[in-house]
């Protein structure tokens, strides 16, 4: 059975931005530069504690953060390394409440470019 690597949040704050243009969004977004400690972790199995943010129920799109509701990156008092997507198995029902405080294991995927998604991917999210 396969170990999951306990992660936490100052860990993965181990990141430098920069500015990088995407042309197809005429924009300029954050870069992440992820550090080595972290840049390790990719495609890793993990387990991390946060605070559950359901962003939009119906389709069944939650995140995982380091802080509660009222201060996350979505609120702007946070930045977007203490947020990671939740993936969820299509057989599992996801349903969790705001600022429920659960550890999730899964594998853990960097994503240094694709706007659409967080910076931080949990893949095949259960909780623990």
């Amino acid at each position: 059975m396969a170990q999951h690597k306990k992660v936490d949040w100052p860990l993965l704050a181990k990141v430098k931005w920069d500015e990088k243009y995407f042309k197809e969004y005429d924009e300029t977004v954050f870069y992440p530069d992820f550090s080595k400690e972290v840049s390790a972790l990719d495609s890793t199995l993990i387990e991390i504690k946060g605070y559950v943010i359901p962003v939009d129920v119906e389709s069944g799109y939650y995140v995982l953060s380091a802080n509660p509701y009222a201060s996350c990156f979505f609120c702007g008092n946070a930045g977007p390394e203490s947020v990671m997507e939740l993936q969820f198995p299509k057989s599992m029902k996801s349903v969790f409440k705001m600022d429920e405080i659960i550890t999730f294991k899964g594998r853990l995927k960097l994503n240094w470019d694709d706007l659409e998604h967080c910076n931080y991917i949990l893949k095949n999210a259960t909780p623990k």
